[in-house]
């Protein structure tokens, strides 16, 4: 109940059987342009019989890549150079498209260090890709929301607020 108005709010999360695994093992995609660890998160509230859904989902960044575990605490990334990105990466959009409409991608992972290499493959591929149901934001959260700044979050939320009223 919100100010006095009684609604139902469900939260349902559902993960994929395709690639599935612990992190640092399972990264990347496969040919099919499976995710690995993929999940969908749907939102649903319900209102005096009306209903509304927002569905989210998150995954591993949807090219060919690895992550092999050794003795240091953060294993550096390893971008595949032996196979073509884009069929899979083609693949993976146009199942989402397929199954969600329009792609709004926030990428969160750091813009420097051994993820760098990460975030400008995923920025030139989506350009690449030339798709105009799919955006690309970069948001290096680490960096802006360093000691507890939460308050950072908003930046992101601004460059996110058009395509949220869509």
């Amino acid at each position: 109940s919100i100010n006095g108005k009684c609604f139902d709010w469900l939260l349902v999360s559902r993960r994929s059987c395709f690639r599935a695994g612990v992190r640092y093992y399972v990264r990347g995609i496969d040919s099919e342009g499976h995710a690995a660890n993929f999940v969908e998160t749907e939102q649903i509230v319900h209102y005096k019989g009306s209903k509304a859904s927002f569905v989210q989902t998150r995954g591993s960044i949807p090219f060919f890549w690895s992550q092999r575990p050794n003795l240091k605490y953060k294993p550096k990334p390893q971008i595949s150079k032996s196979v073509n990105h884009m069929d899979g990466f083609q693949r993976h959009f146009d199942s989402q498209i397929i199954s969600y409409g329009k792609q709004m991608i926030v990428n969160l992972v750091n813009q420097k260090g051994s993820e760098k290499p990460l975030e400008q493959t995923f920025a030139k591929m989506v350009t690449s890709m030339a798709n105009g149901m799919v955006r690309y934001v970069a948001f290096d959260f680490h960096k802006e929301c360093s000691r507890m700044r939460w308050d950072r979050l908003q930046i992101l939320m601004d460059q996110l607020a058009e395509q949220q009223d869509e």
